[in-house]
């Protein structure tokens, strides 16, 4: 794979501060006003891990924000999930939408590129939306790896950076006029620029430890990402 120019991966700060206060409060209630589409593909990412997850199975979700997927995933599977964020304001978010839910969901705070956890502890390791925001990328994909038990598998879904102003629209239609133009004006300057191109994806993972994975261009996530499914193969 060609590897990435300066326009498909930034520069990205020292280190991972995440989202806290205001911004975060809004953010989330923005997710919990989620539209059908949005819902639907949330259950399709947990409809699509299910067959990987027994309710056995160890899961970890890195940047789980809210923890609308990790929900939707326990309440398939019965399995066990912890979530690990950097924004402590999202991971108190994510425990009452859990408790609400009635579903023993465990979230913590930490840094994707730091995992406070030992060597092959989980069956599988999920992380959505989040990639692009990570001021160390490469060292979160390993640390994913670390902490996979040999044979695990991690999904990684994202933005691609080449989404379409259809799938914005799309993804926005049935919000309130200042929350959708908030939220174009979102994707359309920060979340662009942040986001990665296919080929600069591929050469992250190839430096990483997993080496190669199945990278695709999804259906899903409102027409707007990509997937790429690593495995632990030793």
């Amino acid at each position: 794979m060609a590897p990435a120019t300066k326009s498909d991966a930034p520069a990205r700060p020292r280190t991972d501060t995440g989202t806290e206060g205001p911004i975060a409060a809004w953010y989330a209630r923005q997710y919990a006003r989620q539209s059908l589409s949005e819902i639907e593909d949330i259950k399709v990412v947990a409809r699509r891990m299910a067959p990987h997850i027994g309710a056995t199975s160890q899961v970890l979700e890195v940047a789980p924000g809210p923890g609308y997927l990790a929900i939707e995933i326990v309440r398939l599977t019965g399995c066990h999930l912890m979530g690990i964020d950097i924004s402590e304001t999202f991971v108190r978010s994510a425990a009452e939408n859990a408790r609400r839910a009635g579903l023993d969901i465990a979230f913590q705070r930490g840094d994707a590129a730091d995992l406070p956890f030992p060597g092959d502890q989980f069956d599988v390791v999920l992380c959505r939306a989040a990639l692009k925001n990570f001021a160390r990328p490469l060292a979160a994909l390993n640390e994913m790896h670390r902490v996979l038990k040999p044979g695990g598998v991690a999904l990684v879904i994202d933005l691609r950076k080449d989404f379409s102003p259809q799938a914005v629209d799309d993804y926005v239609r049935g919000r309130g006029t200042i929350a959708a133009t908030m939220i174009r004006l979102t994707f359309n300057t920060m979340l662009k620029k942040r986001a990665y191109t296919q080929e600069a994806v591929a050469d992250l993972v190839a430096q990483s430890h997993f080496r190669h994975g199945d990278i695709r261009l999804a259906p899903s996530c409102s027409s707007c990402g990509y997937t790429n499914k690593l495995l632990r193969s030793e």
